[in-house]
């Protein structure tokens, strides 16, 4: 392996890492540092479609296995997108069926097995630099993904009307009677239920509430002498 060293040319290709295991990402990091990539590493799907939009990477480096969007469903958006990316899939030897059906269905150039070495990436090269595949899996990526977001253009605020809270059928303020009009409710105990002693008292709480309520009411609108 050459020697590493951070890539400041802006007319280097960009290469966008997507792996969310540290030491996997560093290592592959390093090897394109080697080819003169500038890298860009991001560790989850619906991140790394994001990054996608804004770097428009000349080669996407993806891992199967990450979190929010798995590899398959984050390449098909990238491909969805647009732009002449070239996709690798990275994965390891138990996802092997996987990634061969991943890769033909999101028309990646390649698939590597993990952990990716210099000689692998090196006979696989002329792979990555070949023609890219079609992408099948996007005529059936709702079938494939029924439950996939789609993010729709800003279309502003929602306008839709809250539904105002019930008055109880309360007369508007400037209908309430003078003070001295309002009806006193005064509790009439039964023979058959007699409150508990506890309940009559919430309820004189309430009645005086009521009053004391409506002779502020009545005093804000100069119906009462101050």
């Amino acid at each position: 392996m050459g020697l590493v060293t951070e890539i400041d040319d802006d007319a280097a290709p960009t290469v966008l890492i997507v792996d969310n295991n540290p030491m996997s990402s560093l290592r592959l990091s390093n090897l394109f540092k080697t080819r003169n990539f500038n890298v860009e590493v991001c560790e989850d799907g619906d991140q790394a479609v994001d990054e996608y939009i804004r770097l428009d990477p000349e080669l996407v480096v993806l891992s199967l296995d990450i979190p929010s969007l798995d590899g398959h469903l984050a390449a098909l958006e990238m491909r969805e997108h647009g732009g002449e990316s070239r996709i690798v899939f990275v994965a390891p030897t138990r996802m092997a069926d996987l990634a061969r059906n991943a890769t033909f269905s999101a028309g990646a150039v390649t698939w590597l097995q993990k952990p990716i070495s210099g000689e692998s990436l090196e006979s696989a090269w002329a792979t990555i630099l070949g023609p890219i595949p079609e992408a099948p899996g996007l005529d059936d990526l709702d079938e494939l993904y029924p439950d996939r977001i789609q993010i729709e253009e800003d279309a502003g605020p929602l306008a839709i009307p809250l539904p105002l809270p019930a008055l109880g059928g309360l007369p508007p303020l400037g209908e309430l009677p003078p003070l001295g009009e309002l009806p006193v409710v005064v509790p009439v105990e039964s023979d058959a239920v007699k409150p508990k002693k506890g309940k009559k008292r919430l309820l004189l709480l309430v009645v005086i509430g009521l009053v004391a309520g409506a002779a502020g009411y009545a005093y804000q609108q100069g119906m009462l002498p101050v």
